[in-house]
């Protein structure tokens, strides 16, 4: 099982250099984890079972199996109700006639291919971010957030740091809101991929999660449960074949669906983990909308990376930068040694203000 699993060790490798924020890795790491770890756990059938056994007289078994797993299995909705057992065989399955709803469960087939697929688009905004950033924080740092860098070799470096922003203040704008387009792009990405998995499973996944908490709190003789509505393990499949005068017979079999003991749960964890999500990033990009139109906000953050600085050395700063600016610095403040940090906005500052009276 563990080998199975093996190929999503290095999602967990954290990067030496920083050039996010901890919402934008629940997107790209803890997201794309669990839907490639979900998507390996639905593929790995010898540690589940198979993935549908029938049973049905006169046709061998196995050709049932793959005739079902092709073609699909279905249950009748209207008998979901019923006392299993006394008033029909499984909720969902029961004998029916032409004005019976008959609803088709096709989604099992690509429930490993649908969620792989939702991890690479999980990944977009990241690959456009790392594309789009061209490791710009990664040089920037020098390796100023190494412990061990000898006081010569840092002053080159910090010095490096302030020509570099001097030399490019106000033009790194564009920059950044690079990066708020890939939030942006998260948040519009997690709420369509809640509508995608709707599509996927015809309209049973926005409510899915809720049906599943009010069927926890309803009386045993009340309930009806939603993942076996959604994910039925127990279905019906019909054979047609040819009998010895040429007419067509028809087989009416039932199907175990062990794989939907597993698809079931998935999703439970899914909706809850999307909502949250969604949740999470709207509130972010809130933040986000302030940050922008707020300069006093924005000194305010700036002053809590670099809580060793002054505080008229901070105000100095965020008189000067723009959005850009500000962006590029906060970011360093995450990879840079706090000491280090301190230093280097007392050199800013005092090269912004010497600028300015020249």
């Amino acid at each position: 099982m563990f080998d199975v699993f093996g190929s999503v060790k290095g999602l967990l490798k954290l990067d030496s250099v920083c050039i996010d924020n901890n919402v934008f890795r629940l997107h790209y790491k803890a997201t794309v984890i669990i839907l490639i770890a979900f998507s390996l756990l639905v593929t790995s059938r010898q540690y589940i079972g198979d993935p549908i056994d029938c049973i049905v007289d006169e046709i061998p078994l196995p050709v049932m199996d793959t005739y079902c797993w092709i073609y699909s299995t279905f249950t009748i909705p209207n008998r979901l109700g019923g006392r299993p057992g006394i008033d029909v065989a499984h909720p969902g399955v029961s004998s029916h006639n032409e004005n019976d709803e008959i609803k088709y469960h096709k989604y099992y087939q690509w429930v490993c291919f649908v969620l792989f697929f939702q991890a690479i688009l999980f990944y977009v905004p990241r690959y456009l971010w790392k594309a789009w950033e061209g490791g710009r924080i990664k040089m920037l740092v020098l390796d100023l957030n190494c412990p061990v860098v000898s006081e010569d070799c840092k002053a080159d470096r910090k010095k490096l740091l302030v020509d570099y922003f001097a030399t490019n203040l106000h033009t790194q704008n564009f920059y950044a809101i690079r990066f708020f387009i890939c939030e942006v792009l998260n948040f519009i990405n997690v709420v369509g991929q809640i509508y995608f998995m709707d599509f996927f499973l015809d309209g049973e996944f926005t409510n899915y999660g809720a049906d599943v908490i009010r069927f926890t709190e309803m009386e045993p003789e009340d309930r009806q449960d939603p993942m076996s509505r959604v994910f039925p393990k127990v279905t019906k499949c019909t054979f047609h074949k040819y009998g010895p005068s040429g007419t067509v017979q028809k087989f009416d079999g039932l199907c175990v669906l062990p794989l939907n003991i597993v698809n079931e749960k998935i999703y439970v964890f899914l909706w809850f983990w999307f909502v949250l999500l969604s949740v999470v990033t709207g509130l972010a990009l809130l933040f986000r909308a302030i940050v922008i139109a707020g300069p006093q906000v924005r000194m305010y953050l700036l002053r809590a990376r670099s809580r060793l600085a002054p505080q008229d050395q901070i105000e100095a700063i965020s008189r000067k930068c723009q959005i850009g600016d500000w962006f590029v610095l906060y970011q360093l403040g995450k990879n840079i040694d706090p000491l280090v940090y301190k230093e280097l906005v007392a050199d800013l500052a005092k090269k912004l203000e010497g600028k300015e009276t020249v």
